[in-house]
């Protein structure tokens, strides 16, 4: 009699916890102004707000900026640090001026500490000015199917030359690209990267996305952004099950923003985080 007293009571409290739960979850309002979260593998969109709604990118903009460089550049080629390079205000890594610095290391520096300092300097090294680079960037969104993007710079701060802007979609068909380079994916994968100047200046990055220090049961590998009129925003992948289909979210104007990545893909991608 005892035993079976005590299995009515564990079931109850699990359906107390599942019905807690439960509600939660259906009250839960998602803040982001826009977001879409896509299995890129299956083409299969599995939410969507406002995906084709302009906003202000932020830092997500070092997406396509790591995406050019790639393109362009060998990632051991050595680059050499321009005074306009250093005036970048934080996030940075203080370049010098005439450092150098290997362009692998300079990538890692704007995918995981959001170097704004450093996606200037790769983007001369493309371009030859940052001014050249942002034409090609815009060029670049085109090629690659959007409709409603906006380059005015190379690390997402805010522009005096005008307003700079993305749609989740638009930003979504950008990462996706990026994601057929091997050293994106796994560059965005990690917490922590030392790398060193030629001359042996040592800098410790940690990586922005506090999905990867969270006790979350998968992580979403990606790239942040935050500005005061951007708010938060990210856009990042998460392999989905044994399929290792790739599902892709990209959301903006957050406030609450980790709390809605992890309602939206678990709610709509069926993903346990």
């Amino acid at each position: 009699m005892r035993f079976k007293n005590v299995i009515k009571i564990t079931t109850a409290f699990l359906l107390i916890i599942f019905i807690t739960d439960s509600i939660s979850l259906a009250k839960y309002q998602v803040s982001a102004k826009a977001v879409i979260f896509s299995n890129s593998t299956k083409v299969k969109r599995y939410y969507g707000k406002n995906v084709h709604k302009r906003v202000s990118p932020a830092s997500t903009v070092k997406v396509m900026t790591a995406l050019l460089v790639m393109e362009h550049l060998s990632l051991n080629k050595t680059i050499r640090i321009s005074k306009n390079a250093t005036y970048p205000e934080p996030s940075k890594i203080f370049l010098k001026n005439g450092e150098k610095f290997k362009v692998k290391d300079l990538l890692y520096s704007i995918l995981l500490k959001s170097a704004n300092d450093a996606s200037v300097a790769l983007a001369e090294a493309v371009s030859g000015s940052e001014a050249k680079f942002v034409k090609l960037m815009n060029k670049r969104a085109k090629q690659l199917g959007t409709k409603y993007t906006r380059f005015r710079n190379s690390n997402g701060l805010p522009s005096k030359k005008g307003s700079q802007y993305t749609t989740p979609y638009d930003m979504y068909l950008i990462f996706r690209q990026a994601m057929k380079y091997p050293f994106f994916r796994k560059a965005i994968t990690m917490k922590y990267k030392t790398i060193y100047s030629k001359s042996g200046r040592k800098i410790v990055l940690k990586s922005h996305n506090k999905i990867l220090f969270k006790n979350w049961k998968s992580s979403i590998f990606g790239k942040t952004g935050w500005t005061k009129k951007a708010q938060q925003c990210f856009v990042g992948y998460i392999p989905k099950g044994r399929s290792k289909d790739v599902c892709i979210i990209a959301l903006f104007g957050a406030t609450n923003r980790w709390e809605d990545i992890k309602y939206i893909v678990e709610k709509y991608g069926k993903i346990d985080l």
